[in-house]
């Protein structure tokens, strides 16, 4: 059951906003106080899922009671009202770590879904805060693991970048931790105090991007009803991590770019610059160099973003580290699972260690969790294991170089007698030629992935093919297991 409470010196909006809470009939705990002061003992007696305070009080204002509240309780959602709304108290208060901020007279629509929002996301803050006492220090920089030599490279560059405020370009396939090692950095930097603020940018539609990052002014496009600050604006003081920075749109990046020399902004539909002190650290599985190149991505920006690279290796690339990893899966999730695993069969782990991981990390994880469900004792076995790993798929001859070797592997694995069997002409010719073109497609297709280190992209654009095109195919020729 929430429990929330209501600051304002003024009684009749303590009763309209008491009356609307209940009107939601979710059972809700409410509360009172008549000034900031009263407030700031009750919060520091009690436990609040929600406190909504006015901002200009007796005693102590709403701006001054927010502080000390957040000093008390980090994470405490408090949205605060006011009868003389400015665009620079609104950017105060949400720098200060208000929820939300509306002025009176308020719309009571508006205000309910507001409140529903927040007490949502304090239900989400206590499910976070009880998995964080469960798994404590899984984003701590000692967490990440790795004892393999490409691992020891990564540890030495976060090192470098803990102190200093540079801005940081971490490269990798998908799964290979981007994310983590972004928090990592956070949370042990001079920043750590100060809000970590994650964008995906492949998440959001492109039309909306612009106004997710650097926020818009009330009336500037359709359904804009009122100012919205930007996720640049909440990072301020602290860190922007972007998320698949290649693929953003050569406009936003013209933008970014702004951002990063000027150190300011513009919300969409204003002309007032917005100061921003932050750091930025950005991410993505795609090969930036050869986008600037190909004229894909501006070359400007990328210098910019580029100041210290960190590259996270594929896991097929640090095979030293997955027995480590596989003990890590199985502690963290014993407890979750309600299992008491203590060990993985030699047989298993072989297969583990052949397997190629084209998930990286983030499919190792997910297997473990499958396979520590599926076994029946306290070893993890290979009967255990998921098909795709179970199968045998033996690694292939060395292959002969230049023309003749390719001929001969793709020559190998087609039954010739039958493709010129004269005897039966029951099977039409499309069949035997489609065969043989099958085959050259696999091969082509595998070739051009150990040319790009398995990245699919790449892949596509070196076969003239679009990624969900090479998708398809390796499908259909059953090549995931075989990615290199």
């Amino acid at each position: 059951m929430s429990r929330i409470l209501i600051v304002d010196d003024e009684e009749n909006i303590r009763f309209t906003l008491r009356a609307l809470l209940r009107r939601e009939g979710q059972g809700y705990v409410i509360e009172e106080a008549a000034d900031g002061e009263r407030a700031l003992e009750m919060v520091r007696k009690n436990a609040y899922d929600l406190v909504i305070m006015d901002v200009r009080m007796p005693r102590m204002d709403g701006m001054s009671a927010l502080r000390a509240m957040r000093e008390h309780q980090a994470d405490l959602i408090v949205v605060l009202v006011t009868a003389h709304g400015t665009q620079k108290l609104a950017i105060e208060a949400i720098q200060a770590g208000a929820y939300d901020y509306f002025t009176k007279p308020f719309d009571l629509t508006e205000v309910r879904i507001v409140f529903r929002r927040a007490i949502e996301k304090a239900r989400l803050l206590r499910q976070i805060d009880l998995m964080r006492k469960q798994d404590s220090g899984r984003y701590s920089f000692d967490q990440i693991i790795g004892q393999s030599n490409a691992m020891q490279e990564v540890f030495r560059l976060v090192e470098r970048v803990l102190d200093n405020d540079v801005t940081v370009l971490i490269t990798g396939e998908s799964g290979t931790g981007k994310e983590l090692v972004a928090t990592a950095i956070h949370n042990n930097s001079l920043r750590k105090a100060k809000p970590l603020v994650k964008v995906n940018t492949v998440a959001i539609p492109e039309a909306l991007l612009e106004s997710e990052l650097f926020g818009h002014e009330r009336g500037s496009f359709t359904g804009a009803v009122s100012q919205k600050l930007g996720k640049v604006e909440i990072a301020n003081t602290g860190t922007l991590f972007l998320d698949e920075i290649g693929d953003m749109s050569f406009p936003l990046q013209a933008k970014l770019l702004r951002m990063l020399q000027e150190r300011e902004i513009e919300r969409v539909g204003g002309n007032k610059p917005v100061k921003v002190d932050l750091r930025i650290i950005a991410a993505t599985n795609r090969d930036l160099v050869k986008m600037v190149e190909k004229g894909e991505f501006r070359e400007d920006l990328y210098y910019r973003l580029n100041v210290l690279p960190i590259h996270l290796p594929p896991l097929r690339k640090r095979r030293d580290d997955i027995p480590l990893l596989i003990d890590c899966f199985i502690t963290q999730y014993n407890p979750k699972l309600k299992r008491n695993i203590t060990s993985v069969s030699e047989g298993a782990l072989e297969k583990f260690l052949n397997y190629q991981w084209p998930g990286n990390i983030r499919e190792l994880e997910n297997t473990m969790q499958r396979t520590m469900l599926m076994s029946k004792g306290s070893t993890i076995t290979v009967e255990d294991l998921p098909p795709t790993m179970r199968a045998d798929h033996p690694i292939a001859k060395p292959m002969e170089s230049g023309f003749e070797g390719a001929v001969g592997e793709v020559l190998d694995q087609i039954d010739l007698r039958s493709l010129f069997d004269t005897e039966d002409f029951t099977r039409p010719l499309s069949d035997r030629l489609s065969l043989i073109s099958d085959h050259i497609e696999k091969y082509l297709i595998r070739e051009a992935l150990k040319k790009t280190d398995g990245h699919r992209q790449e892949t596509a654009d070196l076969l003239g093919i679009s990624r969900k095109s090479l998708h398809n195919k390796m499908v259909r020729y059953g090549m995931f297991t075989e990615e290199k």
